[in-house]
């Protein structure tokens, strides 16, 4: 057995973690071991792991197909260059079986190590695509209020939660941030005009005042997943996909938490009947079990890749695209979840996890439970009536992740929402658990109020 202690000491003295702070890590939850939808921890405590890991873990922990399909590949070819000239098997299977699994019109796939990669991916493809159509100028790019994109430095400035600024300013010129439609704050709306399409309108706004012949893309996630599970009003993204239309401007869909599965549908736009230019996707794609994302552009995109001259290529590239392990994984994950039927488990048992959770709002402090597929939040205020937040001096989120966690419930809070996303082969009595632990945490703050 470990020690705790200086295992603790040995992190303190060699780790740097995201997001880092020592004075929040001076007594970390050191995991050793996962198993279904639990994590274990170096004392051998057993928590339900209520965020897959961050959004991630699809299949659950634990899975020897997939460890066997790393090691198999490993031992056959466990590295390659994907560099213009060369190739592997595992990604020209991948990227075979995605343009099965994805919206219609995306056929062709690059590859990454993960989200924040992708959404470069996409950003700097959105540019190419512009420059190679003679038109140099559409170089903006239009995000939203409480997005998560990554924190590398254009994903970063796409990224519309401001705490992660501050610190690594001045921004990547040419981004901006238009309001969130986030139901249960947005104001918008009238008589006329449903609080959906007043939301979408805010991007028709954005690009009549910079000017459509400078902005290249708008980059949206089809759920604002880290921003508070935040899901759209149903005519949102089919105003946004029209007015995206309208202005040629590209939609960049981050599909980074919902592909796959997550949000009970392959991928999230699917939910309103609409497809992206270009789709930005990781983490679920191989459940987390090794690192992997990637963009898929839509065959207007391709063409245009295609049809440039040698001197102007898409001159983008990761050492790590195409990565023959973490595609053999994918593929095998990507199995687990069609034999499994995990996609449909997601919708059903994401619904049960919503019905359950919405027993919740007889709380005084709980305003809202809103979910799609395995995908929940529980949004907490100091006023229901008035929809009024907490003062951030009440760190009520922090002691609502405290209390869960002593409780044995590993999950995330942003400002005062506590976010859910269970592993999709959570078992039902873990899900009440997770419904129990909850409450239980709002009572104990709200208590100690």
């Amino acid at each position: 057995m470990y020690d705790r202690t200086e295992r603790t000491q040995a992190d303190l003295a060699h780790l740097l973690h995201p997001l880092y702070h020592p004075d929040d890590h001076q007594a970390p939850r050191i995991w050793v071991e996962g198993r279904g939808a639990l994590l274990i921890d170096i004392e051998g405590n057993e928590v339900i792991d209520g965020l897959s890991g961050l959004w991630n873990v699809n299949v659950g922990h634990g899975r020897r197909e997939l460890a066997e399909a790393a090691m198999q590949q490993m031992c056959t070819l466990a590295f390659s260059s994907s560099y213009t000239g060369f190739s592997n098997l595992p990604a020209i299977e991948l990227a075979e079986r995605l343009s099965e699994l994805t919206y219609p019109s995306i056929n062709t796939f690059f590859f990454t190590s993960g989200g924040a990669e992708s959404n470069e991916s996409a950003i700097k493809t959105a540019r190419f695509y512009w420059k190679a159509q003679g038109k140099p100028d559409k170089v903006k790019v239009i995000s939203r209020k409480l997005a998560y994109h990554g924190v590398t430095l254009a994903a970063m400035s796409a990224t519309g939660m401001s705490n992660y600024w501050p610190m690594f300013e001045p921004r990547v010129p040419n981004f901006l941030h238009i309001e969130s439609p986030y139901p249960y704050y947005f104001k918008g709306g009238d008589a006329h005009t449903s609080p959906g399409v007043a939301a979408a309108n805010l991007l028709e706004e954005a690009i009549l005042r910079e000017g459509s012949d400078t902005v290249a893309a708008f980059i949206a996630e089809p759920i604002q997943g880290a921003g508070g599970v935040i899901i759209p009003q149903e005519d949102y993204f089919p105003r946004i996909r029209a007015i995206c239309d309208q202005y040629d401007v590209l939609l960049l869909s981050d599909e980074v938490i919902t592909g796959f599965g997550r949000s009970g549908t392959w991928f999230g736009l699917e939910h309103w009947g609409i497809e992206p230019d270009i789709m930005q996707f990781a983490k679920g794609i191989t459940s987390g079990y090794v690192p992997l994302g990637g963009i898929g552009v839509s065959d207007k995109i391709r063409q245009v890749i295609h049809s440039v001259p040698p001197e102007q290529r898409w001159m983008h590239a990761f050492t790590y695209s195409g990565h023959p392990t973490s595609c053999a994984v994918a593929l095998a994950n990507l199995k687990l979840v069609e034999q499994e039927g995990l996609v449909a488990r997601a919708a059903e048992m994401g619904g049960y996890l919503l019905e359950r959770l919405r027993t919740l709002e007889s709380l005084p402090v709980v305003g809202e439970v809103r979910g799609k597929g395995m995908l929940a939040a529980v949004e907490i205020v100091a006023d229901k009536a008035a929809r009024q937040e907490f003062p951030a001096s009440a760190q009520v989120g922090p002691r609502l992740a405290k209390e869960m966690l002593k409780r044995g419930l590993y999950t995330r809070v942003r400002g005062d929402v506590i976010c859910l996303a269970p592993p999709l082969i959570t078992p039902t009595e873990q899900l009440d658990r997770i419904v129990t632990i909850v409450g239980e945490a709002i009572e104990a703050v709200l208590d100690a109020q």
